[in-house]
């Protein structure tokens, strides 16, 4: 059985997993962010790191992924349509809606300003592959539409990580700010509530998301 610590990074949250064959990162924050969650390792007393997920390529979920990489050694493993824009060192927002449109506004800038490194990923996943390999019981759902490549992970049949396809940041809510296609995200809230998770865990928000709460929402959304 896993152990899952948050960590509530600047602009986004990652997550570590813990068991007894290591420990599994899956997001990484922004450029700048590896202290904080080097620094919650040693808190932990672990140092083996073995797999990095990034749920999709935007700046403040891949943002410390090199670095973790070039310091714990773990491989970086990110859905194939996303991993191009991760290698460009690339933020692509898509369509964007409501207050969306001010950080379109302000991302060259916070491009400029942190200068996300642009690193390839080593594994390129695709929906329904696991992780078995490396010691977890984990599973990768597509759930596209906030990036084309947007995946959760969905580990031992009971907990989910989803990226920004869920948030619990203010009232529990489906993405509504950006997507590169909205009319994917309808069909990826109905694959994580078939699941039927006992915990679902967001990209944004401190707390995690259960399946009843995920329920009223994709009522919701149609």
């Amino acid at each position: 059985m896993v152990s899952i610590h948050t960590i509530s990074l600047r602009l986004a949250n990652v997550y570590l997993i813990e068991d007894s064959s290591g420990m599994f990162l899956v997001d990484a924050g922004m450029p700048g962010d590896e202290r904080h969650i080097l620094r919650y390792m040693d808190f932990l007393g672990r140092n083996d790191l073995k797999l990095i997920f990034i749920t999709h390529a935007h700046i403040d979920h891949y943002g410390s992924a090199a670095a973790m990489k070039c310091i714990t050694g773990a491989p970086i493993a990110i859905h194939g349509a996303d991993a191009q824009a991760m290698a460009n060192g690339e933020t692509r927002l898509g369509e964007v809606r409501g207050r969306g449109r001010v950080i379109k506004w302000f991302l060259p800038m916070i491009e400029t300003y942190f200068r996300a490194a642009a690193v390839q990923a080593d594994l390129l996943m695709q929906d329904g592959d696991d992780l078995n390999a490396y010691g977890m019981a984990a599973e990768i759902v597509k759930t596209p539409g906030h990036t084309p490549g947007s995946s959760s992970l969905w580990v031992e049949n009971r907990h989910v990580f989803v990226g920004d396809l869920l948030s619990t940041k203010g009232r529990p809510h489906a993405q509504r700010y950006y997507a590169s296609d909205w009319s994917q995200i309808p069909d990826s809230l109905r694959r994580i509530q078939a699941l039927q998770a006992e915990k679902i865990y967001p990209g944004h928000g401190r707390q995690p998301m259960d399946s009843v709460t995920l329920k009223v929402i994709c009522t919701g959304a149609g």
